[in-house]
């Protein structure tokens, strides 16, 4: 059996389309088509059903997928030995991370791990996009969420906890929020979809009540909210980690704190796709990050 040709056939399965086979092996899809049929047809079998939009494995071709996965991770795993003989740890992880938890919190774990590891190079984007996993553009995401994706592996990295904040000097002056409709009064800094009303959910205790509300201040970018928090432009909600220190300190001062608050999710969890086959350096890097989260989230 041409080995070239079963690869090409487990990349064209995971990519779920001629087209998007082509991209990733940098090929014509016609050029993808052609060694399909022709593998094929040295098989004399049909591994695949064509419809208008994407491609499913018949039973063969599942148990021909499968064969070669476990090839291709065979083969991956060989190299990852031999190149690590007498040397550090070698790779590459390619990691996307929220802005304020990334810049915030995992900073100085990255540059933790990159003293313990310095032959894993680290690619960081910080963005929002799952979608990235599904375009193999990068191995690793931290998403803030409620239920992670079922097609994903999640891996819990704690609780994120909201809160209604603002700066002290902002608090002397007008006052803080005493009621979750207070909020609705009251000029609202937050992360938010640009051009919807932002529906928060509330908590006490088991109750559960939502509030939608118009912020006057919208961004993804965690660092410039907290910057505008800091210089009292209004009441911010934004997870806890963004003033961890200066809520201990007293410069920012919390509301409405016996509510529970969440606006995206509830956890922080670390994502990555199910089958595909993870390097040493991934599974360090995985395994790493769970720690110091774990260390993170346990009581202080």
């Amino acid at each position: 059996m041409d080995q070239n040709a079963l690869s090409l056939f487990v990349e064209i399965v995971e990519a779920g389309n001629l087209s998007e086979a082509a991209r990733r092996l940098r090929m014509s899809r016609a050029n993808v088509s052609n060694r399909l049929g022709q593998f094929e047809r040295s098989l004399g079998q049909q591994l695949l059903r064509r419809t208008t939009r994407r491609i499913e494995p018949t039973e063969i071709g599942l148990r021909l997928y499968a064969h070669g996965c476990a090839i291709r991770d065979e083969l991956q795993a060989a190299s990852e030995s031999v190149a690590s003989l007498g040397q550090s740890l070698q790779g590459r992880v390619r990691l996307s991370v929220p802005s304020g938890y990334g810049q915030l919190v995992m900073s100085d774990w990255l540059v933790d791990f990159k003293r313990a590891y310095p032959g894993i190079v680290l690619d960081v984007m910080f963005e929002n996009r799952v979608e990235d996993l599904m375009r193999e553009e990068v191995d690793i995401a931290i998403r803030v969420m409620s239920e992670p994706p079922q097609n994903l592996v999640a891996r819990d990295m704690g609780p994120v906890h909201y809160v209604a904040c603002a700066s002290s000097a902002w608090a002397r002056e007008h006052g803080l929020p005493v009621q979750l409709e207070d909020l609705r009064h009251v000029p609202l800094i937050t992360s938010a979809v640009h051009g919807r009303q932002l529906r928060v959910s509330a908590y006490l205790g088991q109750e559960r009540h939502e509030v939608l509300l118009e912020p006057t201040l919208i961004s993804e970018n965690f660092l410039f909210l907290r910057k505008a928090i800091l210089a009292s432009l209004g009441v911010g909600i934004v997870p806890d980690y963004v003033f961890d220190e200066e809520l201990r300190n007293a410069e920012v001062v919390a509301a409405l704190s016996e509510w529970r608050l969440s606006i995206f999710g509830t956890h922080m969890y670390m994502l990555y796709m199910p089958g595909r086959h993870r390097t040493k350096a991934a599974t360090t890097f995985i395994d790493f990050m769970l720690v110091k989260a774990k260390a993170s989230s346990a009581p202080k």
